[in-house]
């Protein structure tokens, strides 16, 4: 059944908020903020679970915290974080929990396979990954990454040591890609039991070995949706691609003006194309005067800026997690800015157009059919 329209997940510095449009996603309407006041690194919808949302909330004075709403947002339960105790339980802030590495933040949340309708992934700083098989009401850590051979190789990135990014491979059930700032990213073949380091090809001329097995400061990385062995990867060190399921990367974002960046997303409706909002290296906010988002076309190694430019005047950037896609056909693109506006093409970055709000500071975009 097609879809009837979209719900876009913002979360932002200030609380998590949820913009709803139909399938034209010409008109939205806002609802929010949820958790007010909360430091929300990522809100998840669950798409095997239609009204469920998860959020990776933190908080200065009484640490991180998992939320997971049944009802769309009406309606928020506190859920087990591991190593920590819920809120309602504490008696003082919690700055130490148990875990062999406490956790300072949550980062990103991640739903299971369609199969598999109770397991959920999270990462945190410091760079740990955890899987729930109760819609994170228990977790338990993946040793075979969390106590990795290379791990005393791995450093914070300026927002800390933190594991951003988790994907699923939807043509092997056992394989899983994830992304570690400052370590880069890592593939299990093997549902978890075994991971290897995934990053020839990417310099880290920060580091005194310019070609390392682990330390590169991977900012995200995006599947293709007809093929899972191509990704497109952002880095603190340039755009790259493979084609062997992250075996071996070429860089391929030179030909920009600057190829830093943070957020890369890859829509269903186009295969062997992938969208990426680079940034200039030293002010961290886009190129020319304005909201830019850049096409990347793998067949022919093509860049196209999808935005006039003057368009939308004024300081942007984002974070990694600030760029998402929907399974609509065409499918929107939708970019949130640090600025506070979340930017949405509803038609594969031929136009584009703000969601009518002023949003908090963004951190993470996603998007779920409804």
């Amino acid at each position: 059944m097609a879809a009837k329209g979209v719900s876009v997940w913002i979360g932002t510095k200030k609380g998590a908020y949820v913009a709803r449009s139909d399938a034209a996603r010409r008109k939205w309407t806002v609802a929010g903020p949820f958790l007010e006041g909360e430091d929300v690194f990522h809100a998840s919808p669950d798409p095997r679970h239609p009204g469920t949302v998860y959020v990776a909330a933190n908080n200065g004075w009484w640490g991180p915290a998992l939320h997971r709403s049944r009802d769309g947002g009406k309606r928020w339960t506190e859920v087990s974080t591991p190593g920590t105790p819920r809120r309602k339980e504490r008696t003082a802030p919690v700055e130490a929990p148990s875990p062999k590495f406490p956790i300072k933040n949550l980062w990103h949340v991640t739903p299971g396979p369609a199969d598999d309708p109770t397991r959920l992934y999270l990462g945190v700083d410091p760079a740990s990954l955890y899987r729930s098989d109760d819609e994170g009401d228990s977790w338990e850590g993946i040793p075979g990454l969390n106590e990795h051979p290379t791990r005393p190789k791995w450093n914070p990135g300026a927002g800390g040591m933190c594991l951003h990014t988790i994907l699923l491979d939807p043509k092997r059930p056992n394989r899983m890609h994830i992304g570690i700032s400052a370590a880069g990213s890592f593939r299990t073949d093997d549902g978890g039991a075994h991971w290897t380091p995934t990053n020839v090809g990417v310099g880290a001329s920060f580091l005194p070995e310019k070609w390392p097995e682990v330390g590169q400061c991977i900012h995200k990385i995006a599947l293709d949706p007809a093929d899972p062995e191509t990704i497109y990867r952002q880095d603190h060190e340039g755009i790259y691609v493979s084609h062997n399921g992250a075996s071996k990367w070429t860089r391929v974002g030179r030909a920009l003006e600057s190829d830093f960046g943070f957020a890369v997303a890859a829509p269903a409706s186009a295969p062997g194309e992938a969208f990426f909002m680079p940034l200039a290296g030293q002010s961290r906010l886009t190129f020319g005067g304005g909201f830019q988002v850049y096409r990347y076309h793998d067949a022919n190694r093509k860049w196209t800026p999808t935005v006039k430019r003057g368009a939308f005047p004024g300081g942007y950037s984002n974070h990694r997690d600030g760029m998402a896609t929907d399974s609509l056909d065409p499918s929107g693109i939708y970019a949130g800015t640090s600025q506070g506006t979340v930017f949405v093409s509803r038609d594969t970055g031929k136009s584009w157009a703000p969601i009518p709000y002023a949003f908090p500071y963004v951190h993470s975009v996603e998007v779920v059919a409804r």
